[in-house]
């Protein structure tokens, strides 16, 4: 008598290797025969290859050596810092981009309508002059930086539409720029250190006034492509003058209102000097107006 659960039709399966050669309706080898795995190796193989790791890169090491990454990084920023400062000090270029909107909009009315103007003193709060946003008088280096951005985009604009547009002709219409407004620049401080002016005029003091000739700049390049060689000319004419008078008069307060310990014959002289260099930076702005813009427009 057969075992309730025994089928006589079922199949012996053999075990071991000869199984991969047995019923090849087999869906799955039969690893009954094999030994057990050894779940412990597992843990055991991650447990020795994090202690490895952290051999190879122990933790007081790799402290020490970022305390040491950290000590040379900060002494090389003080270093840095340190010969910045001795060229250019942060906290007066800060003092020359401190504008808002009032301000911007102000002073580019004060460059193209300069004759209505009667107060041209720059304003102090305990011997600090206050910043260009509380003073329309102050000069500032954020209206000269704009102005000749938008100049060196307004000269490609103009170049293009007369198609003699290249990177080559741009670069060089930038260069020029920068060049005479340096050259300008030194010559102010060589002139005003020949006639030994007590002045506390600043080299961004000079760039503030230097740059604002772009202002003027645009509008007579924008002029110019509007309404051909008249319109160039007027608008011109019109921008010179006023940049002229805003430059003496600007100057004015800074150059000559410094009084000398001489007699009256020196007094009269040096002041006397004082204006011609007052003048000669005025008259100059007309020259280079004319000279990096009259190419823009034909």
């Amino acid at each position: 008598m057969a075992h309730p659960g025994f089928r006589p039709n079922s199949k012996h399966r053999p075990r071991g290797p000869a199984a991969h050669l047995g019923d090849p309706n087999q869906l799955f080898d039969d690893t009954s025969a094999s030994p057990p795995p050894q779940q412990g190796n597992y843990s055991n193989q991650g447990m020795d290859v994090g202690f490895n790791m952290s051999n190879i890169f122990p933790d007081p090491v790799a402290n020490v050596a970022m305390a040491y990454g950290s000590t040379i990084a900060s002494q090389g920023k003080d270093i840095v810092n340190k010969e910045i400062n001795r060229f250019v000090s942060i906290n007066k270029l800060k003092y020359f981009f401190a504008v808002d909107t009032k301000y911007v909009m102000k002073k580019l009315a004060l460059l193209l309508f300069p004759y209505t103007h009667q107060n041209w003193e720059v304003r102090y709060h305990r011997e600090s002059p206050l910043p260009p946003r509380n003073d329309v008088n102050a000069p500032d280096l954020y209206i000269p930086t704009m102005a000749f951005i938008t100049y060196i985009l307004l000269a490609g604009v103009a170049l293009g539409i007369q198609q003699r547009f290249s990177p080559e002709v741009l670069g060089m219409c930038a260069s020029t720029a920068l060049v005479w407004m340096v050259i300008e620049v030194l010559a102010l401080l060589l002139g005003l250190y020949l006639v030994t002016v007590q002045t506390d005029l600043t080299t961004f003091d000079l760039l503030a006034y230097s740059g604002y000739k772009y202002v003027g700049m645009i509008l007579t390049v924008v002029s110019g492509l509007v309404f051909g060689s008249d319109g160039y000319y007027v608008s011109l004419a019109w921008t010179s003058c006023a940049l002229m008078y805003f430059i003496v008069r600007s100057l004015k307060m800074k150059i000559l209102s410094t009084l000398s310990s001489d007699g009256l014959v020196g007094h009269n002289s040096k002041n006397r000097m004082r204006m011609y260099i007052t003048v000669a930076a005025a008259g100059f702005q007309p020259l280079i107006i004319y000279w990096l813009t009259f190419h823009l427009i034909r």
